[in-house]
């Protein structure tokens, strides 16, 4: 049997409830279980500095451990909201640490929604921002963001606002396009929010690809009616630390804060104080993904202008960062589209089913040269290959 004709096994698009995440872990088990090596264009990072990342870990660790590594219990290692503080020309009492950024959302949430509330989710979108609210017990509405560049329209959100809305919650890059929010749209948001009198959450793991013209300041500096969420996974790599942030008002902090400190117990006094380290030389880690970013994106635009030219995908390429959200002319079905492709050639791509868009996938283009080049390649041959796939005969 050829390639062309291997299918995989039909299954619902999306089953019921399944997240992204219990995707990711099982389109990795499917990779393992074929022969060959799997091409992994789901990240949406740069790779994990390893050698930045036992440097650093030396420093804090050998041959005794650094001043940096004080207990984190509580509002978070003190040297890291010192940093960041500084960072965002913020009090650090408006800083609270978090056990990534994942950690952060779900104090958010568990902070200020309740039962019978309602929170307005960005579409398409991270799913975890839902789940979250479900799990709240929120009544949850969708606003669309538009056309290729993932456009806000402020008056569609007003429209959709109920006096039971507590939350607002969107992305900046946008995930999963890495689309930039205008920062006039920003304000305008900021302003609705302190208006009708709910909290725009604005998730910024992605923010800091952006040049400074397009995203001169955090979300949260607009105003006090703005949370802004981050961690250093997605700019340095560095998930392993799981260092996130909160930085809101100091009446928002405040709230989180008194809950955080009857829940929280997980903060990793040994990550945070490696992630202290590396803020204290944050221009290190930044140059290696500025690398990144400047030798794989011209890489993959070329190949996607190519790509586009042939109408084998649609959209845009984002102005900052390492993901695309491309659509695919003719793929309706877009999670049965990346199975087949990992069982063809163990290329893994993100569904767009799982961001709330199906007939799209999300690519991460920040790879080391050997696997852009045959990540692209095999996402290229499948695309031609997929249209040429065998057909089921209608009416048998």
């Amino acid at each position: 049997m050829s390639n062309e004709q291997h299918l995989p096994a039909a299954r619902p698009s999306p089953p019921e409830g399944e997240s992204y995440a219990q995707w990711v872990r099982g389109a990795l088990a499917m990779a393992r279980g074929r022969d060959g090596q799997a091409v992994s264009l789901f990240e949406s990072s740069i790779p994990e500095p390893r050698e930045l990342l036992r440097n650093t870990v030396l420093e804090a660790v050998d041959p005794a451990f650094s001043p940096y590594y004080v207990s984190a219990f509580g509002d978070g290692n003190p040297f890291v909201r010192d940093m960041l503080a500084a960072r965002y020309g913020v009090d650090r009492d408006r800083i609270l640490c978090t056990t990534g950024a994942t950690g952060g959302l779900s104090l958010i949430y568990r902070t200020f929604v309740r039962p019978g509330d309602h929170v307005l989710i960005e579409t398409p979108g991270f799913d975890l921002f839902g789940y979250l609210a479900e799990a709240s017990g929120a009544a949850i509405d969708r606003f669309r963001r538009h056309g290729e560049r993932f456009e806000i329209d402020v008056a569609e959100v007003e429209a959709m606002l109920r006096p039971e809305t507590r939350l607002v919650v969107l992305s900046d890059l946008h995930n999963p396009s890495g689309m930039s929010v205008p920062q006039d749209v920003l304000r305008k948001l900021a302003a609705l929010a302190e208006r009708r009198g709910f909290l725009l959450v604005v998730d910024e793991v992605y923010g800091d690809y952006a040049s400074k013209e397009r995203r001169p300041a955090a979300a949260a500096t607009l105003s006090p009616a703005v949370i802004s969420l981050s961690s250093l996974t997605k700019i340095y790599g560095l998930a392993v630390l799981r260092c996130g942030w909160i930085v809101g008002a100091d009446a928002v902090v405040e709230q989180l804060r008194r809950l955080n400190g009857r829940i929280e117990f997980g903060i990793s006094t040994l990550s945070h104080a490696i992630a202290a380290h590396v803020l204290s030389d944050a221009e290190l880690f930044e140059a290696n993904s500025r690398r990144y970013v400047e030798r794989c994106r011209p890489r993959f635009e070329a190949w996607f202008d190519a790509m586009t030219a042939e109408g084998l995908m649609g959209g845009a390429l984002p102005d900052d960062g390492c993901i695309c959200f491309p659509s695919l002319p003719g793929i309706a079905d877009s999670r049965a589209f990346s199975e087949w492709l990992i069982e063809r050639s163990g290329v893994i791509v993100a569904p767009g089913e799982y961001f709330g868009a199906p007939g799209h996938v999300r690519i991460g283009f920040c790879q080391e040269d050997d696997k852009l080049d045959a990540g692209l390649r095999g996402l290229e041959e499948g695309l031609r290959a997929y249209a040429r796939r065998p057909q089921p005969a209608i009416g048998r």
